[in-house]
């Protein structure tokens, strides 16, 4: 079973903590009445415009303030989940765009769309969930490996000296090398056990299925391709 939402989701577990002048940002989430109810990551992919995950924009979400790292929080202008995506079903599209109110002040990063990602390659996950200790509110970045490739999902497996994926990190990145560039091959989505951050399988949104690039490139069409 895959298990979403906010307070279900894997910071990097077995990761480092990473300069506050990343391009992974922190995604507030408000409701109606201006009260925090939860936080997600999310990557800068244009000046002001940051991909992250459908379900942390949906429910009770009514404004979205992101955290660069450093300075204020910048209020976001709109948030779009993708069309089609459904919190219940597994199999629909966990992607989301945030416009910020202004420039984030962060370095882009591209989309990986020419190729696809391949088993047993190399990738780099990071986000502002909890890590093994349950220290959250920092960023984090570690390596793992991809275990399976789907049209619509990526996945790896928790365990062993791999990093997976913590409360905090749905939204954020999972990175893979093309040219010597380090781009978006997936947004983190999911994990098949709920409450734990060093078991079972991590799941990302493939940002290479066409419905993801019509929407990403839609709202975004200034964001860089890999």
């Amino acid at each position: 079973m895959i298990v979403r939402g906010v307070a279900s989701f894997p910071s990097i577990v077995q990761g480092t903590a990473c300069g506050l002048d990343a391009s992974v940002v922190l995604v507030n989430m408000r409701d109606k009445d201006g009260l925090p109810i939860g936080a997600c990551s999310g990557t800068v992919i244009a000046p002001r415009a940051v991909l992250t995950a459908a379900h942390c924009l949906v429910g009770d979400t009514a404004a979205v303030r992101i955290f660069p790292g450093t300075g204020a929080e910048v209020p976001a202008e709109s948030f779009r989940t993708y069309p089609a995506f459904r919190e219940n079903d597994s199999s629909s599209l966990d992607i989301g765009i945030v416009i910020a109110s202004q420039d984030l002040n962060r370095l882009p990063v591209r989309l990986l769309v020419s190729r696809s990602a391949q088993v047993g390659e190399a990738a780099v996950i990071a986000g502002w969930g909890k890590d093994q200790l349950g220290n959250g509110t920092i960023l984090r970045a570690g390596t793992t490996t991809i275990s399976s490739v789907g049209a619509t999902f990526l996945q790896t497996q928790a365990g062993g000296t791999m990093s997976s994926v913590c409360q905090g990190d749905s939204g954020g990145p999972l990175l893979l090398s093309e040219g010597g560039v380090w781009a978006i091959a997936g947004v983190t989505s999911a994990v098949t056990v709920s409450g734990s951050c060093t078991a079972g399988t991590n799941f990302y949104t493939n940002v290479r299925h066409p419905d993801s690039t019509a929407f990403i490139f839609g709202q975004v069409p200034d964001a860089l391709r890999q």
